[in-house]
């Protein structure tokens, strides 16, 4: 693990747990909530799911299970990869609760073990941002391309790249990291994602994460160029300005 991956790992596992129950409730209450309507827990992404029953699916980045105990409820076998023991303490309660079981592989993605897991997956799900954290977008987009069986899918949703132009609502604080600039290619330190939920009395304790913010271009040659057949590309309207981008998703396949 590279000193960036442990930076991460480092803020990913500063009080997560807390925030989750918090932010949630514990992991029986919100898995009371998600049983009630787990496809409705996919969003947009629904049709991407209709028939997963004993699909394996591999929810990268996959953090409480808040994506993976829906896909498990709905009949895919899934393993989450992230790096947070946080994350996974939580997410592994939800799955408890739920009555369902998932994997979870804890650990840097960049040092997936492929001798169990290459050509393994029907599908990889990525959503929420996190494409942020990796600064070799090339080799995490080939390890991508390398877990999934031929055929297999790719769903990848993250924060638009606008947000690095354009500080409105959560995605575009980043705006002010990289001065405005579209093409900064820079490492940032950046706040974890739920520093915010908490005192500010007590924000000062966070460790910083290791953030690299990509362009569109990047993202969409990275996935091309690792093998991927592009199909389908939607962007997403901002949370607080439905006028200007906030997220977008990408449909490949192997």
């Amino acid at each position: 693990m590279d000193n960036h991956s442990l930076k991460n790992q480092k803020a990913w596992e500063y009080r997560a747990y807390e925030f989750w129950t918090m932010n949630y409730g514990t992991p029986q209450e919100k898995a009371a909530q998600i049983k009630k309507d787990p496809r409705a827990r996919l969003r947009y992404h629904q049709k991407y799911f209709e028939h997963i029953r004993g699909l394996n699916i591999a929810n990268v980045c996959g953090s409480n299970g808040r994506i993976a105990v829906p896909l498990a409820l709905l009949g895919a076998t899934v393993t989450i990869f992230d790096i947070s023991a946080a994350n996974k303490r939580y997410a592994m309660e939800l799955a408890d609760c739920a009555g369902v079981s998932i994997h979870y592989e804890l650990g840097d993605f960049y040092d997936v073990d492929l001798s169990r897991f290459e050509n393994c997956f029907d599908f990889a799900y990525l959503e929420g941002g996190v494409l942020h954290y990796f600064h070799d977008l090339e080799r995490f987009s080939t390890l991508l391309y390398r877990i999934l069986k031929p055929g297999g899918r790719l769903i990848l949703s993250d924060f638009h790249p606008f947000r690095k132009i354009m500080a409105t609502g959560i995605p575009g604080k980043n705006a002010v990291a990289t001065g405005g600039n579209y093409f900064d290619c820079d490492i940032h330190d950046g706040e974890v994602a739920y520093k915010s939920y908490f005192p500010q009395s007590e924000q000062d304790d966070f460790p910083d994460c290791s953030l690299r913010f990509y362009t569109l271009s990047e993202i969409l040659n990275s996935v091309i160029q690792a093998g991927f057949n592009l199909r389908e590309f939607n962007e997403h309207p901002n949370w607080d300005d439905e006028k200007i981008p906030g997220e977008f998703t990408l449909y490949a396949i192997k």
